[in-house]
């Protein structure tokens, strides 16, 4: 049996859950890929398991790097609202062999890691300052 392409997987995942769009699949992947370059190599005898949180917290890192300020946008836009859509998207990917996952692996560990809105909004917020309450004197020739 040949092995069915990506492309043609996530096709068949989305039809099953439309939640989330084909680019949320993509993206994760990708993350998945900078999460092992930033946790280090593993040797030729260690397999490198990445965890839910490892996970979470090279996408928090790996999208603001590609989007910046659009990340609330372009994660909304894909479906991804909360760490728990993340852990939902990473499920999906074991049911069809994509990913791998432990025996102690679960969608629970992906529930509350963080808060969007506090990693991907407000550091492009701008910083409140002081209200000048004096008037300067204008100047007069």
């Amino acid at each position: 049996m040949q092995p069915v392409e990506f492309e043609e997987v996530i096709r068949r995942i989305v039809e099953r859950d439309p939640r989330y769009r084909r680019e949320a699949y993509i993206f994760l992947r990708e993350a998945l890929e900078y999460t092992q370059k930033m946790m280090g190599r593993p040797t030729a005898e260690e397999i490198r398991h990445v965890s839910g949180r490892d996970l979470l917290e090279g996408i928090r890192r790996y999208a603001l790097e590609q989007y910046g300020p659009m990340v609330p946008t372009v994660l909304n836009e894909w479906g991804i609202h909360k760490c728990e859509d993340v852990g939902e998207i990473v499920f999906n990917m074991v049911d069809f062999n994509l990913l791998a996952k432990t025996d102690t692996d679960t969608r629970e560990d992906f529930k509350g890691v963080y808060e969007f809105d506090e990693v991907f909004a407000k550091p492009f917020r701008p910083t409140k300052r002081p209200i000048e309450t004096s008037v300067p004197e204008l100047k007069t020739k």
